[in-house]
């Protein structure tokens, strides 16, 4: 019986060392895409859209209730 669980336990390892770097690298790559864009635009420019974009969608005031 152990060397029954012991051959799944390393079918399993195998499986999860062999598929998880090649299942993560879009993840990383997108990340570092990401990275990359914001370090080529400037601090003021992003802050610039971050203000344009809050006050485009910002949210509407509460009606007031007479």
């Amino acid at each position: 019986m152990f060397r029954i669980i012991a051959w799944v336990l390393l079918a399993l390892y195998l499986l999860v060392v062999g598929l998880w770097p090649a299942a993560i690298a879009p993840i990383t790559l997108t990340f570092a895409g990401l990275g990359a864009v914001l370090a080529a635009v400037p601090g003021p420019v992003l802050a610039l859209a971050a203000g344009i974009a809050w006050l485009k969608h910002r949210p509407a005031p509460a009606k007031a209730v007479a």
